[in-house]
């Protein structure tokens, strides 16, 4: 198939990679050129603007920072939607505001083109791996066309509904369970360190009695051993956040922890700790608040 990749960015540069290890014809497209390098050394097509990108294409997948990204791209003057023929399937990937997803659901519409949210949930070296885990809403047919596209991504995808906006909702929400996760880790390893015990030999051994979880070890992992490159910073986590507190208030629900959370995230990204690792930013933000040094 003919498809159109925007944004390739930490995330967006593994997932295009794996399409085109399918056999897809790939336009790419990013802010920063030089970022396209690997893929066009694989055999994909640069091009110059994001709309130039979507010109022929039979699908288009955008995977962009944050709801301002996708708003210049998509919707702004010589936007992406404009430049799509009537048919043309777009699927976003990235992780966008549940009211951004509505407002994207009725342009698509006024314009016939099929819409589909499917936001990811994994870190850089699992799109590497093409093993994504993928919430995807819209149409049956529009899923339909669009799940060929995001199989070579991923080891599953969860339908959630018909309504783009229930995918970015329930990417929203386990991105806070993520942060509620951490928080709770990082003031265990806080309250272990107190008592003199050594944080890995308490997550290890709570993990195995009470949970068997690979994803509270492996978050254990990152905390206790930060990696060189952040897989996602602070700052993501901060307006992650955001999004999930504006998209219960869309609602008329009140989050208490999430209130408290997001707190806590302004705070870091006031600090040095708003480029550091997510997960390593909460741990420190812990220890500072508990006044025990940071290791």
């Amino acid at each position: 198939m003919k498809i159109a990749f925007l944004g390739l960015g930490k995330m967006g540069a593994h997932m295009a990679s794996r399409l085109l290890a399918a056999g897809h014809q790939l336009t790419v497209w990013n802010r920063t050129p030089e970022r396209a390098a690997p893929l066009v050394a694989a055999g994909a097509k640069l091009a110059a603007s994001a709309a130039e990108a979507t010109l022929g294409a039979q699908a288009v997948l955008t995977m962009l920072f944050d709801d301002t990204a996708h708003e210049e791209v998509l919707l702004g003057s010589n936007g992406v939607l404009e430049a799509l023929k009537p048919g043309t399937l777009h699927i976003v990937l990235g992780t966008i505001s549940t009211g951004l997803s509505e407002r994207l659901t009725a342009e698509h519409a006024r314009r016939n083109l099929p819409f589909v949210a499917a936001p990811v949930f994994g870190r850089p070296n699992v799109a590497a791996e093409g093993r994504l885990w993928i919430v995807a809403a819209g149409s049956d047919e529009a899923v339909a066309a669009a799940r060929p596209l995001l199989e070579p991504l991923s080891r599953g995808i969860s339908v959630v509904g018909p309504e783009p906006r229930q995918a970015n909702a329930v990417k929203l929400g386990g991105n806070f369970l993520i942060s509620a996760m951490i928080h709770g880790l990082a003031e265990s390893f806080v309250f272990a360190e107190a008592q003199g015990i050594d944080p890995g030999t308490f997550a290890e051994t709570v993990n195995s009695a009470l949970f068997q979880s690979p994803f509270y070890a492996a978050y254990t992992n990152v905390m206790l051993h930060p990696p060189p490159e952040p897989g996602a910073t602070m700052e993501t986590g901060a307006k992650d956040m955001e999004l999930f507190r504006e998209a219960a208030k869309s609602r008329n629900v009140s989050l208490s922890l999430a209130d408290q959370l997001g707190v806590l995230f302004a705070e870091g990204c006031q600090s040095d700790l708003a480029k550091e690792e997510w997960s390593v930013g909460q741990y420190r933000m812990a220890q500072r608040r508990s006044k025990l040094p940071a290791h």
